[in-house]
């Protein structure tokens, strides 16, 4: 639970971290411009935030890497600190807290920091990153405005570092054959998505939970939405020209007090395609469906974690495997890295998702559709 003193804390932390990481780097980086971070195969991972989603998901996927190992943790959890140790044999030099994470410029064994706190300090922890000369992986949604997503992109430019957001649903191979369906078309034109992202959760006793929380970045668009939204934008290939209806609502308001429990809404592309899509916190939502001139094809479930299949109107079946979609990602990601080459996912992908979805907020608020530039 985030008490008035902790979230006061946490703050004063972040500012701290980031002015001692500044003061750093002046002191480090030399006056020919940034130098790129030396990397050795495989990247040392750092991961910053002990939640479930990196107790469960990522750390686990880490074991499975090719081109990653995990190396480090950055918590503001002491005690979380000797369990982690325990499990990954993580070496007393390679823990981090937030007040201390300037001092990840010094370390060769941590190529990259993995942000995997709640949305509100992404773009804190993901600057802080950078300054210290670590490539940076964060968590979706990117951040909580497109300014703030556009702030981490210039740290890692100014600093000779990559910036990737974690988009695993993109390395995802079913995913990836109807993202090369936008470009070989084979049942002609498309003509209407349809992207739903939604679970049924929470209770009485989560109601302090950060997802419930608007200034922490709660909600089921922020949360759940960012899947409709990309997909409509991966399985057309296209950029949305405007948001011309949504919808906003709760229906457990002691929960959802804060923050929206529903969003319903239209994406208008070129052309005159239309996107539909509905997120929820309050409803089993799991499918992707885009239709054809002369076909269609669908994804169901379109993002969970293990067992994303599907089907298209030929009998052609969308049934690839992988063993683990957070390894994959990871590896995708080190070995563009190790390589040279340009990320699957830049930072860049998930500013253009966030300012679809403060337009989607703004044409909910105010009824009325909204233009995107």
């Amino acid at each position: 639970m985030w008490t008035t003193s902790g979230r006061r804390q946490f703050f004063q932390t972040i500012a701290a971290t980031t002015a001692a990481t500044t003061m750093s780097c002046e002191q480090n980086e030399d006056s020919g411009g940034p130098t790129p971070p030396v990397l050795s195969d495989p990247l040392g991972v750092a991961l910053l935030g002990l939640g479930s989603y990196a107790s469960t998901r990522l750390a686990p996927a880490l074991q499975l890497t090719k081109h990653c190992r995990l190396t480090g943790i950055i918590t503001g959890t002491p005690s979380k600190v000797g369990e982690w140790q325990n499990r990954y044999a993580i070496e007393d030099k390679n823990v981090y807290n937030y007040e201390n994470m300037a001092a990840l410029i010094d370390n060769p064994d941590i190529h990259v920091v993995y942000v995997v706190t709640p949305n509100h300090v992404h773009a804190q922890f993901a600057i802080a990153a950078a300054r210290a000369k670590k490539h940076v992986w964060c968590e979706k949604p990117m951040a909580m405005t497109p300014e703030e997503c556009q702030s981490m992109i210039d740290a890692c430019k100014e600093n000779g570092v990559k910036l990737c957001i974690g988009y695993r649903m993109q390395h995802e191979p079913n995913t990836q054959t109807v993202i090369g369906y936008a470009t070989s078309k084979p049942f002609g034109a498309i003509q209407k998505v349809e992207a739903l992202s939604g679970f049924s959760g929470f209770g009485s006793s989560e109601a302090d939970v950060w997802r419930l929380k608007r200034a922490m970045g709660g909600g089921a668009l922020f949360d759940m939405g960012v899947y409709a939204i990309n997909a409509a934008r991966y399985v057309t290939g296209q950029e949305p020209v405007r948001v011309k209806t949504a919808r906003q609502w709760s229906e457990r308001s002691e929960l959802f007090a804060e923050v929206d429990e529903w969003t319903e809404f239209e994406l208008e592309f070129p052309a005159g395609v239309i996107a539909s899509c509905r997120t929820s916190f309050g409803e089993n939502l799991n499918r992707l469906e885009v239709s054809c001139a002369q076909g269609s094809y669908f994804l169901e479930p379109m993002q969970a974690y293990e067992g994303v299949s599907g089907e298209a109107s030929d009998g052609t079946q969308l049934n690839l495997t992988v063993q683990n979609q957070q390894a994959k990602q990871m590896d995708d990601d080190a070995l563009a890295l190790l390589e040279g080459r340009e990320l699957l996912v830049p930072g860049e992908e998930g500013l253009r998702d966030l300012r679809i979805l403060k337009a989607i907020e703004q044409s909910a608020s105010t009824g009325q559709p909204v233009e995107l530039t």
